[in-house]
């Protein structure tokens, strides 16, 4: 029997990947929720006037985005360590980066890319533009994946040890930085009616460098964390 080949393993794995996911809808429906509520907090806290919500809409909107990606990958491979499918996908006679990237890619569809889907409706919540939204809509397009990737990364060096959503956090959240900088900056810059291709430029190249790098590492975090 002939051994498999890449493709065929990445599409068996996205499969997956894709219908676990699906069979846990608390793990889809806990970071959307999150997001929902932590936007709907701030005209609550702040004040319910239209020029003050649409002056903190960008960072309200991508801090919300940014904690709701992060607290849907703690358990992202700690489900497979329990059930001894992770000592399977690191010893399959396959590169273990093509398993972990589909897993990637599912993890961000059935989570990252609601996220993006109801963006703009929270915008519009907090007083931002129409003509706007679509920015803001691209610009965390562009954003969740990167934050998927950065913090699978985390969670590959944490997922043995306990509580380790803590370190989770601290290992992920100064690498988030530079993505929340662009991605609220992107749609200020769309508020103040100025030119947003060379910000959405760099999500994009940004993007483009954790999708290339990314599963790499978290292979590499996955080894270490076994020990081998």
């Amino acid at each position: 029997m002939s051994a498999p080949t890449l493709g065929a393993v990445w599409r068996a794995s996205l499969r997956r990947e894709l219908t676990l996911i699906w069979r846990s809808p608390a793990d889809i429906v806990q970071p959307l929720f999150f997001f929902v509520v932590v936007v709907s907090l701030f005209p609550l806290a702040l004040s319910p006037k239209p020029a003050l919500l649409a002056l903190v809409a960008p960072g309200a909107v991508w801090v919300a985005a940014l904690l709701a990606v992060m607290l849907s990958l703690d358990g992202l491979f700690r489900r497979d360590q329990e059930s001894g499918a992770l000592d399977l996908l690191l010893t399959a006679p396959v590169v273990s980066v093509v398993p972990v990237a589909a897993k990637l890619l599912a993890h961000w569809l059935l989570t990252g890319l609601p996220l993006a889907l109801i963006a703009p409706l929270l915008g519009y919540m907090l007083q931002l533009p129409v003509a706007v939204l679509d920015t803001l809509m691209v610009s965390v397009l562009l954003g969740t994946p990167t934050l998927t990737v950065v913090g699978a990364i985390g969670a590959a060096l944490t997922v043995g040890l306990n509580r380790g959503g803590i370190l989770l956090a601290v290992l992920v959240l100064p690498l988030y930085v530079p993505v929340l900088v662009f991605g609220a900056g992107v749609v200020r810059t769309a508020l103040d009616g100025l030119p947003t291709g060379g910000l959405l430029a760099v999500l994009g190249a940004i993007l483009a460098l954790a999708v290339s790098l990314g599963p790499v590492a978290v292979a590499l975090g996955l080894r270490i964390s076994a020990g081998d």
